[in-house]
């Protein structure tokens, strides 16, 4: 990676006090290497010195960095990796976690500054991310578009009955859904939510799609893998009032489909440009995470 850092955008989860003492420092420690650290207004608003700092909104602030670090976890590196996508910027992400370990905010703490050191000085590797394009479409014509990193997800009303999905790629149709949901996953996302319904773990360097259905309403509907290539084509089947069904971004935001309403998936052109951290593999991420290897209780 060759370093052409001079501004440097921090995000921070929000209301994460605990950030406060690692923000002011942070600041202090680009700002002796003659680098502009530029907060998102609502982390400016945890530091002692609010009010006082350079400061973007969230949206903004992927137009005017070089890099962003982000402070917190897995869901606030979410939030800023569609973003940045969404603005058509090309700038690296370090995520560096508070409490436990993430699957993306994979620095610690004690690392940043190790791992800061080296993208200024050329030597630290970036993990390229695939990232998937969602557009919708109602009466034929384009509706809304996000890139997304981990999932578009389809899911029923609290109070509502099974729902049905026709779902096909580019080759033709795949199946009827008929479960709580479906969960449409990049690679990265496999270890996200489809994970927590069944689904398979995905290394993030195949380019692969995952199709899991959420809580389906017969066996025989299973997690699929297909190839990134692929466009999934998801066709909500509505009956009158009595079926809502919603679909969901990373996670982050989402809205209620109508009858007739098409989403498509596909690989993005856009990656996020994830930086490693040298101390781990991805597979030592998931030993940790996943407690794989630990014996239970001892007699």
């Amino acid at each position: 990676m060759t370093a052409h850092i001079h501004r440097v955008g921090i995000v921070a989860k929000g209301g994460l006090l605990a950030a406060s003492e690692h923000l002011v420092r942070l600041g202090a420690w680009l700002r002796e290497r003659h680098i502009e650290p530029v907060y998102e207004t609502a982390t400016a608003l945890l530091m002692p010195t609010a009010g006082t700092q350079a400061n973007r909104s969230r949206e903004d602030l992927p137009n005017d960095v070089d890099l962003i670090i982000v402070l917190g976890g897995d869901g606030t590196l979410l939030a800023m990796a569609d973003r940045t996508a969404q603005a058509g910027r090309d700038i690296p992400i370090l995520g560096v976690n508070f409490g436990s370990l993430g699957f993306l905010t994979e620095t610690r703490i004690d690392e940043s500054y190790a791992s800061l050191a080296a993208i200024l000085d050329g030597t630290a590797t970036l993990d390229e991310r695939a990232m998937l394009n969602a557009t919708g479409y109602r009466d034929g014509v384009v509706f809304d578009t996000r890139i997304v990193l981990n999932d578009v997800v389809f899911t029923k009303a609290a109070l509502s009955r099974i729902i049905e999905l026709v779902v096909s790629v580019s080759t033709g149709e795949v199946t009827r859904v008929k479960a709580d949901g479906l969960i449409v996953a990049s690679a990265t996302g496999s270890t996200a939510y489809n994970l927590a319904a069944g689904g398979p773990i995905v290394h993030p360097r195949v380019d692969a799609i995952v199709l899991t259905p959420i809580a389906p309403h017969t066996l025989t509907h299973r997690p699929i893998v297909i190839p990134g290539s692929e466009v999934v084509e998801v066709r909500p089947h509505i009956e009158g009032d009595v079926d809502e069904i919603y679909v969901t971004y990373d996670g982050q935001s989402g809205y209620p489909l109508r009858q007739g309403d098409v989403i498509t998936v596909r690989r993005s052109e856009r990656t996020l440009r994830l930086v490693k951290t040298p101390a781990r593999s991805y597979f030592e991420v998931l030993r940790e995470k996943l407690k794989w290897g630990e014996r239970g209780g001892r007699a």
